[in-house]
């Protein structure tokens, strides 16, 4: 087979666009046919080119146009010039393409975005890739009696899990490493295997109650199957391949049989299944490739004679790699895939759906089951309103094209790679132990609030569509009309920099067209680093590692998305209300227009 690069190398003829306002640069560019992404790099007078770092610590690509450089130091002249990502392995091996027409970065500017909004225009129904799934520590936390922050781990982490699917819809948890040790779902009893399947039964049924399903990853290895036990990753797990492969598919199948007896056909097929977890990553997979795509055919193979309508997927690695190899791998083994699954953080997830064409598997659900704004434990993004508008800029990348774009993780409740030390630690999680709400819950939050129809949207202004964005909707049955904008930027670089999100901050002048006579009650709830900010609120009133009794009850108080101003009732004028909206660097902003 050609590889995509190849055959597109003659025909990458696109130049980027490029043009300054205040802070910042905005790149523009077509699309280059079965691309998953694109590098942008940029030149410094007649310098070399080098991609542009937003420091998101994972990949560097970004799935499409326009692009917003806001790591570039006012007063440079500079160039741009875009090359596309066919394959993540291999993120250089396409020709840079022809270089933007230099330009000059500002200081200032008038920092001014018009959004125009047409209630008149529905565009289709809004998808929300957030709600297939969400991601979490392993799940046997579930019975963990031991405390952190005064909150038993087990309880907290239930309580968390309710939450995201009571206020964000959320459908189903990936059960991260459910065939780990710490279930005792494997041992050897004078040589022969034993399986007890009791400590998932419990965890099952203490997820029972949140109202959610899980997508069982089947990692990883039992100490007594592992090739060698001594590659732990956790307590939950060995990273080794298994010692005899046949043992482990046995493993597989009797757990998919047990867990069909026990909840029935109809509802596990509504499950999943993913097999292993980073398996490019050696703290995950000791084994080669090779072994992986073995371990692959076993599995799935296994999942499938056990039920076949269970869905499977892989390879599930870190950072998108392997998806050109693992489906090479498939076409020629023959091995199921219901979905194909894999991870990312920093950047929006590329657009894999030219992959799965080039192997004859359009159509093919996308699963990116982990996903966020650092693969950094302990990084002060996590916990950042930045991280807020990353989220959901991901997200409006997503609809439409993923299946899933699972947020890693639900809750603050993780000990994978240490215990939380602080309430505030930069953690993974959308909730704090606790169960507060810290700024990407809120986002979700919002996206959660938009109405069923999304509408037609014109932005234009400086950072219009790369900084700003807009995501307006309808509810044609009542009317409601909820439109989430925000103002946000890949590059970290800007938490550290109060000066460059001075420059950043924008002025909306946001309009709706369309609307029929009557009044309308216009609410706006906002999330910036003020309002609606765990952190902010933490420091207000000066919590040192965890709160006291009384200062739980005051954030318990505060856990909630604040008015931005006090609801008011506004008639539009020939069809069509005008309403200013500041954006500082970052924030996040929900309006909706309530008839009367």
């Amino acid at each position: 087979m050609t590889s995509p690069s190849e055959a597109s190398a003659g025909d990458v003829s696109h130049r980027p666009r490029a043009w300054a306002g205040r802070g910042q640069v905005s790149v523009d560019w077509d699309r280059v046919p079965g691309a998953a992404g694109y590098l942008v790099h940029r030149s410094e007078g007649d310098g070399p080119y080098q991609v542009v770092d937003h420091r998101g610590g994972d990949l560097l690509a970004v799935p499409g146009p326009p692009y917003a450089d806001t790591t570039v130091e006012p007063g440079r002249t500079v160039r741009y010039a875009v090359r596309p990502v066919f394959d993540a392995d291999r993120p250089g091996e396409a020709p840079l393409g022809p270089p933007s027409e230099p330009v000059a970065a500002l200081a200032d500017g008038d920092g001014l975005v018009e959004v125009t909004v047409d209630a008149g225009c529905p565009l289709g129904p809004v998808h929300r890739p957030w709600r297939d799934m969400i991601g979490s520590e392993h799940l046997s936390l579930l019975l963990s009696a031991d405390r952190v922050g005064g909150e038993e781990m087990g309880a907290g982490l239930a309580t968390a899990l309710g939450r995201v699917h009571r206020e964000l819809g959320v459908e189903r948890v990936r059960a991260h490493g459910i065939l780990g040790d710490d279930l005792g779902v494997y041992r050897e009893v004078d040589g022969r295997p034993v399986h007890d399947f009791t400590g998932i039964d419990a965890v099952l049924d203490a997820l029972a109650p949140t109202g959610l399903r899980p997508v069982l990853e089947l990692s990883f290895t039992p100490r007594a199957l592992a090739r060698d036990a001594s590659r732990v990753v956790t307590a939950a797990g060995v990273s080794s391949p298994p010692r005899n492969w046949d043992r482990w598919a046995a493993l597989v199948g009797d757990l998919v049989r047990h867990l069909r007896a026990r909840v029935g056909d109809g509802e596990l097929r509504r499950w999943a299944v993913e097999v292993w977890n980073e398996p490019d990553l050696e703290c995950f997979w000791t084994g080669s490739r090779e072994d992986y795509l073995r371990m692959y055919d076993v599995t799935a193979r296994a999942v499938r004679e056990a039920c076949p309508g269970l869905p499977i997927g892989g390879p599930a690695t870190a950072a998108t790699k392997w998806v050109e190899p693992f489906l090479d791998h498939i076409d020629a083994s023959g091995a199921p895939l219901d979905f194909l699954s894999t991870h990312v953080y920093g950047s929006p997830p590329l657009d894999l759906r030219p992959a799965l064409a080039r192997h004859g598997r359009a159509g093919t659900p996308l699963r990116w089951t982990e996903w966020g704004p650092s693969p950094t434990h302990f990084a002060p993004v996590n916990d950042s309103v930045l991280s807020a508008a990353f989220v959901a800029t991901g997200m409006q990348e997503a609809a439409g094209r993923l299946a899933s774009l699972a947020c890693w993780v639900a809750s603050d409740h993780f000990e994978e790679l240490g215990r939380p030390p602080r309430l505030l630690h930069g953690g993974f999680g959308l909730l704090s132990v606790g169960g507060l709400a810290k700024p990407r819950f809120w986002a979700l939050w919002m996206l959660e609030r938009l109405a069923p129809v999304q509408l037609a949207a014109q932005l234009t202004g400086d950072g219009a569509g790369a900084l700003v964005r807009a995501w307006p909707s309808l509810d044609p049955e009542t009317g409601r009309i909820a439109v989430v904008l925000w103002n946000g930027t890949l590059d970290q670089g800007v938490l550290d920099r109060p000066d460059q999100r001075d420059r950043l901050e924008r002025s909306v002048r946001l309009r709706i067209d369309g609307l029929p006579h009557g009044a309308y009650e216009v609410r706006h709830r906002r999330l910036d680093e003020r309002t609606s900010n765990l952190s902010a609120t933490a420091r207000r009133i000066d919590i040192d590692e965890w709160p006291t009794d009384e200062q739980w009850a005051g954030l318990r108080i505060a856990d909630r998305l604040a008015d931005a101003t006090p609801p008011v009732i506004r008639t539009p004028d020939r069809g069509t209300l005008g309403l200013p909206v500041t954006l500082p660097m970052p924030s996040m902003s929900l309006l909706e227009l309530t008839p009367r």
